[in-house]
C-alpha cells in the first residue's frame, strides 16, 4: 500500500474511532470502527518496529517485532482484566498462541514457500522453540488438572497460579540472557550450503531516533484505540450472538495480531524465513511465557486476580496448535504444503470455537 495512503487512512480511522467514543455512537458501529482503526495502528506499529529493528540486528529485530507485535494483544487484555472479563482474557491468550502458530506463522511458508520452494533457518533454534513450547503447553496443563479434579481449594489455585506465573517470567528472562548472550552465536540464522539468499533489503524509510518516536506514538495510538474496542465487546456480542471464546479467541486475537501478519509474511517473502519464525513462534513463545503471567500480576493490582486455569477446550487447542507446529518447524525447513497444512488446522479450530 502507498504510505501516503496508508497514513491517511490511519490518520481517519484513529479520529472515527475516537469520535464514535465520545460521540456515544451505536456499540455495534463503534466496535467496527475500533477494530478497523486497530488494524492500521497496529500496521503503523509493525512499520515502526521494523524500522527500529532494522537498527538493531535480526535476532533482536525478531525480538522486538514479536514484543510491540504483542503489544495490541497486552494492551487490550489489560483492559479487558479492567473490566473483570477473564474468560474473554484467556480465550484472547489461545487465540493469539494459535493465531500465530497456525496462522501467522503458516501464511509465512505457505506465500514464502511458494516464492522460494524450500526455505531453511537454523535446526538449533528449532529444537530449542520446540522443547519451550512443550513448557508452555506443560504449564498452563497443570494448573487446569489440579483446579479441575478440585484437589485444592481456590485460595490454593490462586498460589498455584502465581507460582507457575512467576517461574514462567523467570524462565523467559533467561531465556532471552540464554538466546541473544550466552549462546547467541549457535542460534545465529545461517544460510545452509546450496542455499540462495536475497541481498538485504532497502534501507529503513526513518531514521533511528524517528523511528524510536513512532514506535511510542504507535504504541500510545493502540492503548486508546484498545479500550474503546474493549467498551464494545458485550454490544457486539450480544447482536451478533456470538460466544465470548470465539470473540476473544479469533476475532481479537486476529485483530491484535495485525502488525505480525505482515511482518512475518513480508520477510517469509524476501527468504528471511528465520526472522520469519522468529516473529511467529517467538510470539507465541512469549504470550504463553511472558504476556500471560505478566496479565495475573496485574489483575492483581486491580484488586481482583485472575488465575491461570485454562478450558478444557483453549488447552486441547494449544495443544493441537504446538504438536503441528512443533512437528513442521523442528527439522529447520520449510516449504509451502506445510504452511498451508498450518492454516488448514487454523481453520477447523475456527469453525470449532464458532459452533461452541
Amino acid at each position: 500500500m502507498n504510505q501516503k495512503l496508508f497514513f491517511a487512512l490511519l490518520a481517519v480511522s484513529f479520529i472515527l474511532s475516537g469520535a464514535a467514543h465520545y460521540a456515544g455512537w451505536n456499540e455495534t458501529v463503534q466496535f467496527v470502527i475500533s477494530a478497523v482503526a486497530i488494524v492500521f495502528v497496529a500496521g503503523f506499529l509493525g512499520k515502526a518496529t521494523e524500522n527500529v529493528a532494522h537498527y538493531a540486528g535480526q535476532r533482536i529485530g525478531g525480538l522486538l517485532n514479536a514484543t510491540f507485535g504483542n503489544a495490541a494483544e497486552l494492551i487490550i487484555a489489560i483492559f479487558l482484566i479492567r473490566e473483570g472479563l477473564f474468560d474473554m482474557v484467556k480465550a484472547s491468550l489461545t487465540g493469539a498462541i494459535i493465531g500465530n502458530l497456525l496462522l501467522v506463522l503458516g501464511l509465512s511458508l505457505f506465500l514464502g514457500g511458494l516464492k522460494h520452494k524450500i526455505q531453511t533457518f537454523n535446526r538449533t533454534l528449532a529444537g530449542h522453540n520446540g522443547s519451550l513450547m512443550s513448557i508452555a503447553i506443560i504449564s498452563l496443563f497443570i494448573p487446569a488438572m489440579f483446579a479441575g479434579t478440585k484437589a485444592i481449594t481456590h485460595e490454593e489455585t490462586q498460589l498455584l497460579s502465581f507460582a507457575v506465573a512467576g517461574i514462567l517470567i523467570a524462565a523467559y528472562i533467561l531465556w532471552l540472557l540464554f538466546s541473544l548472550g550466552t549462546h547467541k552465536r549457535f542460534l545465529a540464522d545461517e544460510a545452509h550450503p546450496g542455499e540462495t539468499r536475497e541481498p538485504e533489503e532497502e534501507k529503513p524509510a526513518w531514521s533511528r531516533s524517528m523511528s524510536i518516536v513512532a514506535l511510542v506514538v504507535a504504541t500510545v495510538m493502540v492503548a486508546f484505540v484498545s479500550e474503546w474496542l474493549v467498551g464494545t465487546i458485550h454490544a457486539f456480542t450480544d447482536r451478533f450472538g456470538m460466544s465470548e471464546l470465539f470473540v476473544g479467541a479469533f476475532i481479537i486475537a486476529i485483530i491484535g495480531n495485525a502488525a505480525e501478519h505482515s511482518a512475518a509474511v513480508m520477510l517469509a517473502m524476501k527468504n528471511k524465513i528465520g526472522a520469519s519464525v522468529e516473529i511467529a513462534v517467538g510470539s507465541s513463545l512469549q504470550i504463553a511465557l511472558f504476556v500471560a503471567p505478566v496479565l495475573v500480576f496485574v489483575s492483581f493490582l486491580f484488586g481482583n486476580p485472575m488465575d491461570f486455569v485454562f478450558t478444557t477446550i483453549e488447552l486441547v487447542a494449544i495443544g493441537v496448535a504446538v504438536i503441528i507446529a512443533k512437528s513442521i518447524t523442528q527439522d529447520g525447513a520449510t516449504n509451502w504444503y506445510e504452511g498451508f497444512l498450518l492454516v488448514s488446522v487454523y481453520a477447523i479450530l475456527g469453525v470449532a470455537f464458532f459452533l461452541i
